[in-house]
């Protein structure tokens, strides 16, 4: 599969499942848009309905469903992503992926800015892994 080949290393620390999800997406979508950017973040698109991004991986979500207002909103949203952040999870799950990530100052935050928090935090650990 060349989605494989492309595939980005976040996904490659991930389970099996979110990189049969990301490959078979990728490889449908470029037969239907064509190689390139769009086949991409389609393949994302359905990565990000199943798992959520923790630290320098993905791991499954509670539940299904879309992980920020962009992805609910579809393609011609101006909706923000939450960068694989599940920002629909409850506060208690984004508190516990926070103490998880040792971000300080989490037990203080709104729900909004422990979803910020944690974004900032998994680019800072997917930069290390790669670095690694």
């Amino acid at each position: 599969m060349p989605a494989r080949e492309e595939m980005p290393a976040t996904l490659k620390r991930s389970p099996e499942k979110a990189q049969d999800t990301f490959a078979k997406t990728h490889d449908s979508a470029v037969d239907q848009y064509g190689e390139g950017e769009r086949a991409h973040r389609t393949a994302f698109s359905a990565v990000k309905h199943s798992f959520e991004k923790v630290g320098d991986h993905w791991e499954p979500k509670e539940t299904k469903g879309p992980s920020d207002a962009k992805a609910a909103g579809g393609r011609d949203t101006r909706a923000e992503t939450a960068g694989g952040v599940d920002a629909n999870a409850s506060k208690e799950h984004l508190l516990g992926l926070a103490k998880r990530l040792d971000i300080t100052g989490r037990s203080r935050m709104t729900k909004a800015e422990l979803v910020e928090a944690i974004r900032k935090a998994n680019d800072r650990e997917s930069r290390r892994s790669l670095n690694r």
